[in-house]
């Protein structure tokens, strides 16, 4: 189905704060109750809410953290793939990094790149690679989701398809048995495949508390990404199928205090 700009905020809040009332949604977004409820509905037919007398609830096994608590979890992991990724990008070469607290940390470990490009709809690591006087920053258009600083969207999509760039680097909020990645929101699902058909070169950065997480919406395969940085060895038939499909996996093993 496809998520408007007021549903996926609605499922954002479900998230945050476990539960969510229609007369608040209706008063929070000046809509009428019969509108909500429509919203509510719809996501829910598309299994992402569970009804409720008066409201609704994150369906079980699909609520996603809040993005603080998200940055602050396995940060000595993501580091050490974020490091690992940067140093398999090139100086004078062009990229897109996505939404993620990972990404955010690929864009930190670019910090001392020089004369490269950088195309993200993600507001976090365009303020982070400011900060770099050899990095070009472009940031793409689209709706602006608060909570984490993304932008998504038809327009943001539009926008991604104007470029062709060395490097994707994405992240993922599951990355399933299948070898499948995941997401939560088809409006940034279809960023992100935008994104893999743009780019040379496909990387995925995330840690091992994706493995084997569920999330509703299929970005893409395994097979279709060259390198994909972790900090934890793949299960035994997932490295096989990685193997079979030419996947780089590369484990990034944080240093012991």
């Amino acid at each position: 189905m496809h998520v408007n700009t007021r549903q996926t905020e609605i499922l954002e809040m479900a998230r945050a704060e476990g539960s969510v009332q229609v007369e608040d949604l209706a008063r929070r977004f000046n809509v009428t109750l019969q509108t909500i409820r429509r919203d509510l509905g719809d996501l829910a037919e598309a299994g992402l809410l569970d009804r409720t007398h008066g409201g609704a609830v994150p369906r079980t096994g699909m609520v996603n953290l809040g993005y603080e608590a998200r940055r602050r979890m396995n940060r000595e992991a993501k580091m050490a793939i974020a490091s690992a990724c940067a140093a398999e990008i090139a100086d004078n070469s062009s990229l897109i990094l996505n939404l993620g607290t990972t990404t955010e940390a690929v864009a930190q470990a670019l910090i001392h790149h020089s004369n490269i490009t950088v195309v993200t709809n993600n507001m976090n690591v365009a303020i982070i690679l400011a900060a770099n006087p050899g990095c070009e920053v472009i940031v793409a258009g689209g709706a602006l989701r608060r909570s984490d600083g993304g932008l998504v969207g038809e327009m943001t999509t539009q926008f991604v398809e104007q470029f062709k760039v060395d490097y994707a680097v994405i992240g993922a909020s599951g990355l399933d048995s299948d070898g499948d990645l995941l997401d939560y929101d088809m409006a940034e699902v279809r960023v992100s495949r935008a994104i893999l058909r743009q780019a040379r070169r496909a990387f995925l950065a995330c840690d091992h508390s994706k493995l084997g997480r569920s999330a509703p919406a299929r970005i893409a395969s395994l097979s279709e990404i060259d390198s994909f940085f972790t900090d934890l060895p793949l299960p035994e038939d997932l490295q096989r199928r990685c193997d079979d499909w030419g996947t780089g996996v590369h484990v990034c093993t944080p240093p012991v205090k």
